[in-house]
């Protein structure tokens, strides 16, 4: 007797532009539930179950899921490995992407040696820094290079993902020096607001914002 199996039909022509850039934020966080179950050896989840890890509603993640094909069958939930494995294609995250750092000071030291990076398919492939003092260093593996040498180190070693951990006053100039290098991802760490080309995607790390979000609910908790 033939095994049912759900199916996942995707629509890999949809418009981009179509998809609201909240639900692309939200897709990362459906890959790492996914591997929760796949870690406890869930072969099937629902959205029942993917809501309730994610303190969402299963209509939110069913509405997400479809702007990128249908997934899965009705009642019968959702394939985890192959629900994981789609998602992950459609964020990029079956190939491996080099990036590079700007700025080598703690923090910048710190994001080189984070281990979380290249389990998922992002290396660091070349660290730069204004300081003279800094450059001809090393960092971990990598060697730290003069901010001159961006645009030709991004051609040489196909860079694609630019992280900036330089202090406020220099975040918008190095910004400018990775657009114009050709950089189109940028992870920024300094604490402005970016200002960048329509094509060019920040992604904005900023722990102090969260930290002030935080203190809004404590000071108006009960109890």
């Amino acid at each position: 007797m033939a095994i049912l199996r759900p199916s996942i039909t995707t629509g890999p022509d949809h418009n981009i532009s179509d998809v609201p850039s909240v639900v692309i934020q939200r897709l990362p966080l459906y890959v790492r539930v996914l591997a929760y179950f796949e870690g406890n050896e869930y072969e099937m989840v629902s959205s029942e179950q993917l809501a309730g890890r994610l303190q969402m509603t299963p209509a939110q993640i069913r509405k997400d899921l479809s702007y990128f094909g249908k997934f899965g069958k009705q009642g019968r939930g959702y394939n985890v490995k192959r629900l994981a494995a789609e998602l992950r294609r459609i964020l990029g995250l079956d190939r491996s992407w080099n990036a590079c750092l700007v700025g080598v000071g703690r923090l910048g030291r710190a994001i080189i040696s984070y281990p979380g990076f290249q389990p998922e398919g992002f290396r660091v492939v070349a660290a730069f820094d204004a300081d003279s003092a800094l450059i001809g260093s090393e960092v971990g593996e990598l060697k730290v290079d003069p901010l001159g040498d961006i645009p030709v180190k991004v051609r040489r070693l196909n860079i694609r993902i630019g992280i900036v951990a330089v202090p406020a006053q220099h975040a918008q100039g190095v910004i400018d020096r990775l657009v114009d290098a050709g950089i189109r991802a940028i992870l920024n760490y300094a604490p402005i607001a970016a200002q960048v080309p329509p094509n060019v995607r920040v992604a904005n790390i900023d722990p102090v914002l969260g930290l002030q979000s935080m203190t809004y609910y404590l000071k108006n908790a009960r109890g």
